[in-house]
């Protein structure tokens, strides 16, 4: 099926069946706190101790 038209379709279930007030809610969360992550990442910039270093951490394999 073309992906165009499996779109359409879920949307055409989404007008008709609409997400509950909470499901919205919970979904406008997740994509603002993402979009803080991106923003706060690109104004202040990666933290060094998320950055790995040289070799890496070191695995113990028995």
């Amino acid at each position: 099926m073309d992906p165009m038209i499996r779109w359409t379709i879920r949307i055409a279930q989404w007008f008709r069946h609409p997400p509950s007030r909470r499901h919205v809610m919970i979904m406008a969360v997740a994509i603002g706190l993402c979009v803080a992550l991106v923003l706060v990442e690109r104004v202040i910039g990666w933290p060094e101790w998320a950055t790995p270093g040289e070799g890496g951490p070191r695995l113990v394999r028995p």
